[in-house]
């Protein structure tokens, strides 16, 4: 069986690999490929951010007209996803003559690296963030060739559409920062860095050289072929051709939890069929009353959609894992995993959310989310089908909404339990009640009698303590690493008590609600 060719641009020149196996992982490329050993491995499953680095490609909810930049887990990405797009590692942003990029400068000035291991990872996650906020302010201007270093620098109107352009503030700075950990708890001079950058000298990136060199080489990709390892079509009709050929490849969407399969449990897959070439897969469609994301588009990306629709999604969004998993994974591709433990799941079936699947030979067919799960990792799929849509209605007036996720760790980490109430409250009454649960069952759960027990009754302290006590005896959950059956189910109901709490303006009846103060 043929390999696909893997080609990307990095320090502003054409890299093509040839014999790249489709289970390999970028990280292994980097490291023991191309001797790029500045990119760390450390706990192999996207955790750490050790081996952070930078992607770069045309922007297409922009007509491909500038680029859109992600930092992302090089350990549990594999290799082949990246074909036809920029790459930067850490050795990448100083220039030719030792110059450092802000990200490094602003590392130094402000002491933010102890034992070293982590710096390169956080280094690179600042120079994400540099990109995404501190170039669009540079301006368009580019006063010499750019470097082979840094600068490949990048910036410019283009930018500005793409990029948020607003100052770094500490809580920014925190929020981009919630892939990477630094063991040695240096943190605050970290954050202290990220401030740092807009006040040192700008580095730009010449985007009109590196958007052309990215079209030149899409040009080269070949069309697909059945004898390929990894099968990455630019469409639906051929992806899903590929899928009723090849329905034993492993499906990617991301390759979040695929990687760990890969790194973790020495799986090794001999064909991959990977959806998020697919421009279609790719799209975000708002109507009046529909929020259609495509399978294919990243979780960063589809919870902006949702948080732009419901703001109170904000902190949850920001939990649901560290920025550079967010990057890499697909919304689609959480869904239809299926893990019970998701926690996108809760709460798009908290939402109402519906599912569409097709297949070459049947077209298209949608399901309510909760009916797309049949078993622990058991989905609804036919083995020539493929998800390709979910289906989110809009926010309507009277929504009473709170996602919550309950954890060991406050970001970056797996819930013990996921849970989403979603009531329509119309004069003082629940005209309509919606929940998702995750963690307290073997798939993805709606909490259907407890929906009963709402629906028409007056919200109040009385109703929303019978809720409670109906929640926490409508599901058995499991103990297990992350928490106690029993534990979990009384979580449920204590987070039905605190969710009433919190539509009666108590204040700090959730930690989220607290703010740190410092004193002399």
């Amino acid at each position: 069986m043929e390999h696909r060719p893997l080609r990307f641009i990095r320090r502003g020149k054409r890299i093509a690999l040839g014999n790249v196996p489709p289970d390999r992982t970028l990280l292994e490329v980097l490291r023991e490929d191309l001797g790029l050993t500045g990119t760390k491995e450390g706990c192999g499953e996207g955790d750490c951010g050790a081996c952070t680095v930078v992607l770069g490609e045309p922007d297409v909810d922009h007509g491909g007209n500038a680029i859109k930049y992600r930092a992302i887990n090089s350990c549990i990405r594999l290799a082949h996803s990246i074909d036809g797009m920029a790459l930067w590692t850490v050795e990448d942003l100083a220039e030719d003559d030792g110059t450092l990029h802000p990200a490094q400068e602003a590392m130094v000035q402000c002491h933010g690296s102890q034992c070293g291991f982590c710096t390169p990872g956080f280094v690179m996650s600042l120079f994400g963030m540099y990109q995404n906020y501190i170039a669009p302010t540079l301006g368009t201007g580019v006063s010499s060739p750019p470097p082979g270093g840094a600068g490949a620098p990048w910036g410019g109107p283009a930018a500005r559409r793409v990029c948020k352009g607003e100052a770094i503030t500490r809580t920014v700075a925190q929020e981009d920062l919630s892939g990477n950990l630094c063991r040695c708890t240096g943190y605050r001079p970290i954050l202290d860095a990220a401030q740092r950058m807009a006040t040192l000298p700008p580095v730009r990136v010449d985007e009109a050289d590196l958007l052309q060199k990215l079209k030149l080489l899409a040009q080269e990709v070949r069309a697909l072929e059945a004898n390929l390892a990894y099968i990455a079509p630019d469409s639906v009709a051929a992806l899903l051709a590929a899928r009723a050929a090849h329905p034993d490849a492993q499906v990617v969407a991301g390759g979040t939890d695929v990687g760990l399969w890969v790194t973790k449990q020495h799986r090794q897959f001999a064909r991959v069929l990977d959806v998020t070439r697919a421009a279609e897969l790719r799209r975000i469609e708002t109507s009046a009353t529909t929020i259609a994301i495509g399978a294919a588009v990243p979780l960063a990306d589809a919870y902006a959609a949702l948080e732009a629709d419901r703001p109170v999604l904000h902190r949850f969004a920001m939990r649901f894992a560290g920025l550079p998993v967010r990057n890499s994974g697909t919304l689609g591709g959480n869904v239809a995993n299926g893990s019970p433990i998701g926690d996108s799941m809760p709460l798009l079936i908290a939402l109402g959310a519906q599912v569409v699947l097709a297949s070459a030979a049947h077209g298209e067919r949608t399901l309510a989310l909760e009916d797309f799960y049949l078993g622990y990792r058991k989905t609804a799929l036919a083995a020539d089908e493929l998800l390709v849509r979910i289906l989110v209605p809009r926010h309507s007036p009277g929504e009473a909404l709170k996602a919550y996720k309950i954890s060991k760790r406050q970001d970056d980490d797996i819930s013990a339990v996921c849970l989403a109430i979603n009531l329509h409250i119309d004069n003082g009454v629940v005209r309509a009640a919606r929940i998702g649960a995750g963690g307290v069952a073997a798939t993805p759960a709606r909490a259907r009698q407890t929906e009963a027990a709402l629906a028409g009754q007056p919200w109040s302290e009385a109703t929303a303590q019978q809720a409670a006590q109906a929640l926490q005896a409508e599901f058995r959950p499991i103990s297990d690493m992350r928490a106690s059956g029993a534990y979990r189910r009384a979580l449920l109901a204590a987070l039905l008590r605190r969710f009433w709490l919190e539509t009666q303006g108590v204040p700090d009846a959730s930690l989220e609600t607290l703010t740190a103060t410092e004193t002399a």
